[in-house]
């Protein structure tokens, strides 16, 4: 693993370099020419950080030196047109490109200061704490119970029938999904309706005490009211958890989200307060996406 990239590598140019760059037509198959973060990529209180993270897919490049911060207790977005990087630095974040074959990750990523790629780290426990949901809900072919008493079971955080009753009660609450299946625990979790899966491998996700929840455009695949209601759910679990999501959705970036990264062609071009981000884009890659011109 390479060293912490310094903070010099920054630019806090703001407005100044959105005044050197005229407004053009954008040719998206062209890398930005700003090779330079804009805004706020660190924050006072880390929960997790990256610093100079590169990942290749054998000979291909797919992130370009990434450093970013995620604060303990808040939401990031993470946006960008397709192919641009975000799910795969996403899942840089709990180790999931391990099980990529020729996928190869360069940099440095802390959780809580502690380099989670050190030869040492088991990638079980870090995904324990590191929770992830995906695109597409993907309960087990288990019982609603089952699915949720999976990951307490195999870390042993239950001592008792009881302790799993609870455990499970109080995740399938978090997940509010508790009260539209109290009757039906032993009934598969694959007969569910899709916004109830993705409810369900979310309370999955928090049985373990995970400290930071991942989410790969979580709701992609859902009708409008479950969205809402996942969203809802976003609110509610930051006062608990941290977490990142990935989102091809610029109102729901802007509905969930404190802070916002937009990526581009595998670099990440700005970050920054989200209302910020959506109200006064300062690099012109950023504007030409949220107004529209490309993506």
């Amino acid at each position: 693993m390479s060293t912490v990239a310094s903070m010099g590598n920054f630019s806090s140019k703001g407005t100044a370099d959105k005044a050197d760059k005229p407004q053009q037509a954008l040719d998206i198959n062209h890398a930005a020419d700003d090779h330079e973060t804009i805004g706020t990529p660190w924050v006072e209180d880390a929960k997790m950080s990256a610093r100079n993270v590169n990942v290749f897919y054998g000979d291909k490049q797919a992130i370009m030196s990434v450093s970013l911060d995620i604060g303990r207790n808040e939401v990031v977005a993470m946006i960008g047109p397709s192919g641009c990087g975000k799910s795969t630095f996403l899942r840089t974040l709990n180790r999931m490109n391990d099980i990529i074959p020729g996928c190869r990750v360069e940099g440095n990523i802390t959780l809580d200061n502690e380099d989670i790629y050190q030869s040492q780290q088991d990638t079980v426990l870090l995904r324990a704490r590191v929770g992830m949901v995906f695109q597409k809900p993907n309960p087990f072919p288990k019982s609603i119970y089952e699915n949720v008493a999976y990951g307490p079971k195999i870390h042993g955080l239950a001592h008792s029938n009881a302790e799993m009753d609870e455990i499970v009660e109080k995740s399938l609450r978090r997940a509010g999904l508790f009260n539209e299946v109290k009757d039906q625990l032993d009934k598969p979790g694959t007969g569910l309706s899709g916004g109830q899966q993705q409810r369900l491998c979310i309370a999955r996700a928090i049985a373990v005490s995970p400290e930071v929840i991942l989410m790969d455009e979580p709701c992609s695949a859902l009708d409008p009211i479950a969205t809402a209601r996942i969203e809802e759910l976003i609110d509610e679990l930051k006062e608990k958890y941290t977490i990142a999501i990935v989102t091809h959705s610029m109102q729901q970036a802007a509905r969930v989200s404190q802070r916002t990264a937009y990526f581009h062609l595998g670099k990440l071009i700005e970050v920054g307060d989200t209302k910020e981000i959506f109200t006064n884009p300062q690099h012109h890659l950023t504007e030409n996406y949220i107004t529209g011109r490309f993506g």
